[in-house]
């Protein structure tokens, strides 16, 4: 098996001694999905997809995520498919944590592996599948693309985190850094997919509260968060949800950096009539 830096899923079943005693957690503002839960029965199937499983980590739901869904994927040997994304409107992410699928995206064929990022517009023809014996696991984030008037969709692309240079927060030295995929000011771009990185013993030191809704799958290490009112703890292989406004900041900890896929709405006005933007 091909040696991956991302934590895959879990999978299985734990066994019957097991304490039913977790880190999961649902509120008004966070919820933080540990890695623990993610077995093997709470997966589901996708239409036109062969040999595959997901779990949905997020969906548009009241209460819950509003501007994007997100699916930690994993497809077997002879597993993929020909038509995976049902809705012309929907833009997407694909970012590899492990295996060696192959992804055809406008006629053109690119070898994927662990740390590879794929942008796809709205009505872009692309298929995928996995000829090899290891499972291809990859996190495909969805978004319903908000269209603007005189302003062209973004391009499809294909690209991997070691081609990009981290940049680091201004007076952090690195020790808090992004890996950006797209332009900050390219308004094309209304979602973006980055890697966030701290060092150990580095912080985000003051409780961000802002618009931008966020969904972070942790790659790496560990850390504590505070959320809302709460601290909790987080390490590789968890998923946290945090709504639009919810206070956010955190430590980390451990020997090793503290790394997560971060998604975060940005570049389009506030809707002034949600239901009619709905």
């Amino acid at each position: 098996m091909t040696a991956s830096p991302y934590n895959p899923p879990c999978g299985g079943l734990p066994p019957q001694t097991a304490l039913m005693t977790g880190r999961a957690v649902f509120t008004e503002a966070y919820a933080v999905i540990p890695k623990g839960v993610m077995r093997d029965i709470v997966t589901s199937v996708l239409p036109f997809w062969e040999g595959t499983r997901a779990w949905m980590l997020s969906r548009p739901l009241s209460g819950f995520s509003e501007t994007f869904a997100q699916y930690l994927m994993e497809v077997g040997q002879g597993g993929g498919s020909q038509a995976p994304e049902p809705d012309p409107e929907a833009e997407g992410v694909l970012f590899v944590v492990g295996g060696q699928p192959r992804l055809v995206l406008d006629g053109t064929t690119y070898d994927l592996k662990p740390g590879s990022y794929a942008f796809l517009p709205p009505g872009a023809a692309w298929s995928l599948r996995n000829d090899a014996a290891e499972p291809a696991r990859f996190h495909w984030i969805r978004k319903a693309y908000a269209r603007v008037p005189g302003i062209a969709l973004p391009p499809a692309f294909v690209t991997h985190e070691s081609e990009i240079t981290p940049a680091a927060m201004p007076g952090t030295d690195g020790a808090w850094a992004t890996t950006r995929f797209v332009a900050a000011d390219d308004v094309r771009h209304d979602m973006h997919v980055n890697i966030v990185t701290l060092r150990p013993g580095a912080s985000i030191p003051f409780e961000e509260t802002h618009v931008m809704e966020h969904g972070l799958f942790m790659l790496q290490g560990k850390a504590v968060y505070r959320l809302n009112r709460d601290w909790v703890e987080v390490e590789a292989g968890d998923f946290l949800w945090l709504r639009a406004f919810c206070p956010q900041a955190c430590y980390a900890g451990g020997p090793e950096p503290f790394r997560y896929l971060l998604f975060k709405d940005v570049n389009r006005h506030a809707p002034l009539a949600p239901a009619r933007a709905a």
